[in-house]
Parts: structure tokens; C-alpha cells; sequence
């Protein structure tokens, strides 16, 4: 809010009587009644310094409160990273809840899909025949059950109608496609023509698949029309090509022999998966360890976190001896009460046990500029000894001191940054001051106005006195001079 002076029309021409300057007489004399404006101003502008300040404060301390919260998480510390000594043969991934081991694996066999395909058409636009064409999922029977087909569970029958215009080799491909029947088309061009490949849609035994198709028009022979189109292993004169038998990976794991319909052996051990990519003549070896970097990287976080908050509070709190002048938040309560705060969540030796009582037993210590350090070496010596570091940072127990350092600086951040916490407490403060210092403003504005008019409206009147008093004068010496000559 900004003082101003203005003039009403009616006195647009203030001086033009007397010669005064009425409005820079009035404008001097109005700079000296805005002056407690301009305080009132001055103190708005620097409220709103400390609110951007605070705001600034508020977002540091949640950062460093969200870093030590990570480092306090099970799913952290229960993080563990896998190898596989052929991860083109074994890949090997992890979860939260591996455990630590070593594994043999070797691979005998992938799992497969089931793939046949036809006898050549002269085109995709080939017609084919009008009918039906229905799928089925199950598995064949091996050795002396060859051609025995058994149902998958939970997958009947599939009918697919091919009608008048769908009777094209591209349209029958589509129409088993649009189906959902568990397997997928394809149309292979080769120098004999098109060729429908149908290939289950799922790897192993139990998805394989036989077709049966059933003319609505042609001439009913076999391997005419739709009838080219089925397939069934035990009948030896089956029009469709068996390309891939559909079967089941075989592996051992620590010499425990395992089958699965997938090449992708999800969970064959707490938290640990295998991806079987080829089959391999010897074992390869796999292990799964605790994740050291991860927990280094949390530490590194929570270290970069605090250090931002901690300079940002030097600067807002110092002083400069050169200008004389201090930082924004110099002096504040509520910020010396956090920096307080943060030195004893530090300086406080942990009892939780352990082999580590003190964050400089693993490499982490306060600087003189109150920032952190850490000791590369001596960290990545305590992340070996996981149980006890996980105990002095994670913690959490009956008393300050048997809490762990991260679940103690997490505690902090949630204290002073509640509803109820010293930060959002003292911003609400500010946003107070500033609003009764805004309505400061208002009342003081309001009677500045009244006060110009006032003196504007005094000068008006001395102008017309004035005026009026020269007129009589001119007038007066105007009869002295005729009565001069007279005489």
C-alpha cells in the first residue's frame, strides 16, 4: 500500500492566486505524515521475508525428515541384490524378501509352446470354407499314452463361426485371434504360398491344443476347406503340421529337480526368481546378498537432506559484520529451538545395543559449519555388520536414547512440522502479524486521505484570502497614485 496525493478539480489550480505551490507545500507536508505508513510498509515487506523464509525451512525440514523415515523402512533393509554367474543362461531377480544364499542351477529343457501350421495356400485372400473351428487346450500323453489329449482345467471348448465373409486364410487368422481361445495366428509367405501357423499362446505341457474343423460349405473331404485346418496328434493323417511339441522347463536347483510350465520359475525361493533363458551343460551359480548400496545410497540421501537444512539455517541466521546486517531468520526462536533440537538428536548416545552407540562409530560426524560428514571407508565397514547398523539407525524404543538416530531425526521432523509443531505454529504467527499490519495499513491510509484533503482544503482558503488581500492592495494603490496626481 503506497501514499499518494491528489487534487480535486475544484482545486486543480491551488496557488494561482496568492503564488504558493500549494500542492508541493501540501506534498512535503503529507511526507512527513506517511511516515508511520512507510514503517508499517517496511515491517510488511520483511513479514513476508520471514513467511518465504519459513516456507523454505518447512520443505528442508520435510525433505530431511522423509530421507531419515527411508532409512528407517524394513523394506530397505530387508533390500537385496542377485547375480547369476550366466545371466545369459540364468537371470536372477530379487525381491524384499529373499534371503541370503547361494544357488547351483542348470538347465535341461525350456518350456515350449505348442506350434503347428498348415499346408500352403496360394494367398492370404485364399478362400478356405464356411463352418466352425473349435480349439481346445489340454495336454498329450508321452511315450505309451502318445496321442491321448487330456483338457486343461478350467479352459471347455472354444467354437469359432467362420461365415460367407470370413472364409479368407487373413480372415480365419483374425477371427481365431479376436477369439481369446488361448492360442494366436500368424500367415508365413514362403515360395510355396501362405501357410496359417497357430502356436499356443502360453508355454507348457498342459497348453497345448487340438483343432476341429467342421464344414458348413464345401465338398466335406478331408483336408478340404475348413477340415485343412484341424489338427489332432492322434490321428496320423491330420492336415496341420506339428512344428513344436508344447512342454514343461526342466531344471535343478541344488540338485532338486524342477518343473515349470514357464521359463520364468517365479518364487522357487523366498523372494528369489529365475528367468531360464538356455540350457546349459554344467551348473551356474546364483547368489543373492543383503543390498549394501542401497542402504549406502539411503545414508547418502539422508546426509545431503540434513546438510541443506543446516546451511540453509547458517544463512538465514548470521550475521554480516561488513553491512551489519543479519540474516532473515536471525534471532528466531523457533529456529534456535530446531538447531538445538537436531545437536541432541546427534550428541544423545543410542542404548538400543548393538555394536555401535554414537553415528561417529560408523563414519558419520558433525563438521564446525554443522554440516555432516561420512567416512567412505569406515561406513561401508558398518554396512557389513547390517544387524547392528539397522539397530542404531532404525531402532525404536521405549526412550529417546533406546531409539535409533534416523527414527529420532523422523521423529523430529513430524514434531515440528504437525499441526500443532513450532514451524507451521510460527508461520500462523507471521501470517497474523501480517494481517493485522495489513489492517494497519487500511486505517492509517484512510486517515492520511482525510488529512490531505484537509490540509488542501486549508491552503484553498489562505489561496483565496490571499488573493483577495492582493486585489485590495492593487486597488488601494491604484486611488493613492490618482489622488497623488490630483494634488
Amino acid at each position: 500500500m503506497t501514499t499518494s496525493i491528489s487534487a480535486t478539480g475544484s482545486i486543480s489550480a491551488a496557488g494561482l492566486g496568492s503564488g504558493l505551490d500549494v500542492n508541493s507545500i501540501v506534498a512535503g507536508l503529507m511526507e512527513v505524515e506517511s511516515q508511520p505508513l512507510t514503517l508499517l510498509q517496511n515491517t510488511a515487506s520483511s513479514l513476508n521475508t520471514q513467511v518465504s523464509a519459513f516456507g523454505q525451512l518447512q520443505s528442508l525440514m520435510s525433505g530431511m525428515r522423509d530421507a531419515a523415515n527411508a532409512l528407517t523402512s524394513l523394506s530397505l533393509w530387508n533390500q537385496t541384490t542377485s547375480s547369476s554367474a550366466d545371466a545369459s543362461s540364468v537371470a536372477v531377480t530379487t525381491t524384499g524378501g529373499a534371503v541370503a544364499g547361494s544357488y547351483s542351477v542348470s538347465v535341461q529343457k525350456l518350456a515350449a509352446s505348442q506350434t503347428i501350421s498348415s499346408s500352403a495356400f496360394a494367398s492370404a485372400d485364399t478362400a478356405v470354407g464356411q463352418g466352425t473351428l473349435t480349439i481346445e487346450l489340454g495336454a498329450w500323453g508321452s511315450g505309451a499314452d502318445a496321442g491321448s489329449f487330456t483338457a486343461k482345467a478350467g479352459s471347455p471348448p472354444l467354437t469359432i463361426t467362420i461365415g460367407p465373409d470370413d472364409t479368407s486364410l487373413a480372415s480365419i487368422r483374425d477371427k481365431i485371434n479376436g477369439a481369446g481361445a488361448g492360442v494366436t495366428a500368424t500367415i508365413v509367405n514362403d515360395a510355396s504360398g501362405a501357410r496359417l501357423a497357430i502356436r499356443s499362446s502360453s508355454t507348457g505341457a498342459e497348453n497345448g491344443f487340438r483343432i476341429t474343423g467342421t464344414e458348413t460349405a464345401g465338398d466335406g473331404n478331408p483336408g478340404a476347406g475348413l477340415a485343412a485346418l484341424s489338427y489332432d496328434a492322434a490321428d496320423g493323417a491330420t492336415p496341420m503340421q506339428l512344428n513344436q511339441s508344447a512342454g514343461n522347463a526342466a531344471a535343478t536347483i541344488n540338485g532338486i529337480a524342477v518343473s515349470s510350465a514357464s521359463n520364468t520359475l517365479d518364487g522357487v525361493a523366498d523372494g528369489l526368481t529365475l528367468t531360464l533363458q538356455k540350457t546349459t551343460s554344467a551348473d551356474v551359480a546364483v547368489s543373492v546378498s543383503a543390498d549394501s548400496g542401497a542402504v549406502t545410497g539411503a545414508l547418502n540421501k539422508f546426509v545431503s537432506a540434513f546438510n541443506s537444512l543446516s546451511n540453509y539455517i547458517h544463512t538465514q541466521t548470521k550475521y554480516d559484520p561488513t553491512s551489519k546486517t543479519g540474516g532473515v531468520l536471525q534471532g528466531d526462536t523457533t529456529v534456535n529451538s530446531l538447531l538445538s533440537q537436531m545437536r541432541n538428536v546427534i550428541n544423545q548416545q543410542n542404548t538400543a545395543g548393538g555394536a555401535y552407540s554414537m553415528l561417529s562409530d560408523v563414519g558419520i560426524s558433525m563438521q564446525a559449519d554443522g554440516t555432516l560428514a561420512v567416512n567412505s571407508t569406515k561406513f561401508s565397514a558398518a554396512v557389513a555388520n547390517r544387524a547392528d547398523l539397522k539397530t542404531l539407525f532404525a531402532a525404536s524404543g521405549d526412550t529417546t536414547a533406546a531409539t535409533g538416530f534416523m527414527t529420532r531425526f523422523r521423529q523430529l521432523g513430524d514434531s515440528v512440522l504437525g499441526v500443532d509443531g513450532s514451524i507451521p505454529t510460527r508461520e500462523s504467527s507471521l501470517q497474523t502479524m501480517l494481517k493485522r499490519n495489513s489492517d494497519s495499513q487500511e486505517a492509517m491510509q484512510q486517515r492520511l486521505d482525510q488529512t490531505q484533503a484537509r490540509l488542501l482544503a486549508q491552503y484553498q482558503a489562505l489561496d483565496t484570502s490571499m488573493a483577495q488581500l492582493n486585489s485590495t492592495s492593487a486597488y488601494l494603490t491604484q486611488q493613492l497614485a490618482q489622488l497623488n496626481k490630483t494634488v
